[in-house]
C-alpha cells in the first residue's frame, strides 16, 4: 500500500520555480530519504507533503484520505516544543490538540516519554534539555495513536555525534515499529539509513534507489580522501590533474579524487603535495559515500 504519493508538484514563487514537477511515491512502512543540498527544494517539498503550504500544480495524496494532517507528523527544523514547559506539558498539549482528554494525554505523554527514554526528565522544563534531547521530545509527537507518517526535515542538523547517533537510533526503530518516515537531510551518512534514497536538484529528483544501488550504478571506484590543515587553490589545482576529468570534491577535511586506480595515484599524489609544500596531510583509499554520487550526478555539493 502507498502510504503517500507526491504526483507532478511544482512550486513557484515569484518568477522563481522551486520546484519542477516532482513525483514520487512510498510505501507504508518505507523509510525514504530525500537528500539534496541547501536551496535545492527539499523544505519546500515536504512543507507541502505536510499541508504548511499549497503546490502551484500536482496534487499529494495521503492513504487516499480526506484528513491527511492527522496521519502526519512534521517535525521542521525550528524547534518547536515549549521551553517554559516540562516535557510531560509539551506532549500533553500537543495529545490535546489532536483531541485526546487531559488524563488521556497524561497517561499518552508518560508512556510516549518512556519510548523516546526521557521519563527521569519528564517534570523538567524543556529549558534544560540538551539539544538531543529536545529533538526526541518533537519526535515523540509522532508517537501518537493514529499518527502513520512522520516527516523531519534536516532533524540532525545541530546534534553532536553521541546525540545524533541516538537520535538516528530512534528513528530507525519508530521505523522498525511500523511508522513511515520521510527524512529530509544533506548528510549522506544519515541518508544511509533509509530503504531508498531520493536525489534533488534544482527542484528536480535526479535520482532514486537504494543506497546501495545509487553507489553501485554511479560508475564511481573507490575514492582518494585526502585532508590537509589548509586549504588553496593550489592545493586544488594540484589534485585536479589526478583526477578523472578534473573532477575534486572539496570537503571540510580537504579534498576527495575520483579516478580510476586510486591506489596507483596515491604515491604520485602525495609526491605533488611535497613538491609544492603541503606535507601535514593524511590519505586513504575508501568506498564512495552518497555525497560522492551526488557531486558524480550533479557536479554540486551536498554539503556546503
Amino acid at each position: 500500500m502507498n502510504a503517500l504519493a507526491v504526483e507532478n508538484v511544482s512550486k513557484i514563487y515569484g518568477n522563481t520555480k522551486v520546484l519542477n514537477r516532482v513525483t514520487l511515491t512510498i510505501k507504508e512502512g518505507e523509510f525514504y530519504a530525500i537528500m539534496g543540498p541547501n536551496g535545492s527544494g527539499k523544505t519546500t517539498l515536504v512543507s507541502i507533503i505536510a499541508s504548511v503550504c499549497s503546490p502551484t500544480e500536482g496534487k499529494i495524496k495521503v492513504y487516499n484520505s480526506s484528513n491527511a494532517k492527522e496521519l502526519i507528523s512534521y517535525v521542521p527544523q525550528e524547534n518547536f516544543s515549549s521551553p517554559l514547559l516540562t516535557g510531560k506539558e509539551n506532549l500533553m498539549y500537543f495529545a490535546q490538540l489532536h483531541g485526546f482528554k487531559r488524563h488521556e494525554a497524561a497517561a499518552l505523554a508518560e508512556s510516549i516519554l518512556d519510548r523516546i527514554s526521557l521519563s527521569e526528565v519528564a517534570e523538567a522544563r524543556v529549558a534544560t534539555y540538551s539539544g538531543g534531547m529536545r529533538k526526541r521530545l518533537e519526535v515523540g509527537t509522532g508517537l501518537f495513536p493514529g499518527t502513520k507518517i512522520i516527516i523531519l526535515d534536516e532533524p540532525t542538523t545541530g546534534l553532536d555525534p553521541g546525540a545524533r547517533r541516538e537520535f538516528l537510533g530512534l528513528i530507525k526503530e519508530m521505523n522498525e515499529h511500523g511508522k513511515t518516515i520521510l527524512f529530509i537531510t544533506h548528510i549522506g551518512e544519515d541518508a544511509e539509513l533509509a530503504s531508498r534514497v531520493g536525489f534533488i536538484d534544482d527542484g528536480v529528483i535526479v535520482a532514486e534507489d537504494t543506497p546501495e544501488n545509487l553507489k553501485k550504478h554511479s560508475g564511481l571506484n573507490n575514492v582518494l580522501t585526502i585532508q590537509t590543515l589548509i586549504k588553496t587553490q593550489k592545493i586544488y589545482s594540484t589534485l585536479k590533474q589526478f583526477s578523472d576529468n578534473e573532477r575534486v570534491l572539496e570537503t571540510e577535511e580537504g579534498y576527495r579524487i575520483y579516478c580510476e586506480n586510486p591506489e596507483e595515484v596515491l604515491p604520485h599524489v602525495v609526491r605533488s603535495l611535497d613538491k609544492i609544500g603541503c606535507t601535514k596531510t593524511k590519505i586513504h583509499v575508501e568506498a564512495p559515500s552518497l555525497e560522492d554520487v551526488f557531486f558524480a550526478l550533479t557536479e554540486k555539493q551536498v554539503i556546503p
